[in-house]
């Protein structure tokens, strides 16, 4: 937080006289947010997982259409690693459970990890 001094000036009496010989300092703050830490959210390929439910699972998890959802897909099909997102912990967290969890229901060997940005 950041501290700004506000200088009072010495206080006089009703009789014209100084109240207070010193100066008084009342300081008002003013708080400096932080940004949270980003995370990746990233799907590993694997020689088993079909290419449609890859797609399935950007299009239902992650909100892509059709066309990115393919060309992420095939970034993770020819280079072994896709990013999905990037969120705050919370958010991904949240997604590589649900994405795992819901590999596992369909019996895939999906892997989705997070990685700090």
């Amino acid at each position: 937080m950041i501290a700004k001094p506000i200088l009072m000036q010495d206080e006089k009496s009703d009789d014209g006289d100084q109240a207070n010989r010193g100066t008084s300092v009342i300081t008002r703050t003013k708080p400096k947010t932080k940004r949270p830490n980003l995370y990746r959210v990233l799907l590993l390929n694997d020689d088993y997982t079909p290419m449609d439910f890859v797609i399935h699972i950007l299009e239902r998890f992650f909100q892509k259409d059709r066309e990115a959802a393919t060309r992420i897909m095939l970034h993770v099909h020819n280079h072994g690693v896709g990013e999905c997102g990037v969120f705050t912990y919370e958010v991904a967290e949240t997604k590589v459970s649900q994405v795992m969890d819901f590999a596992r229901q369909h019996q895939h060997p999906l892997q989705c990890v997070m990685e700090k940005k």
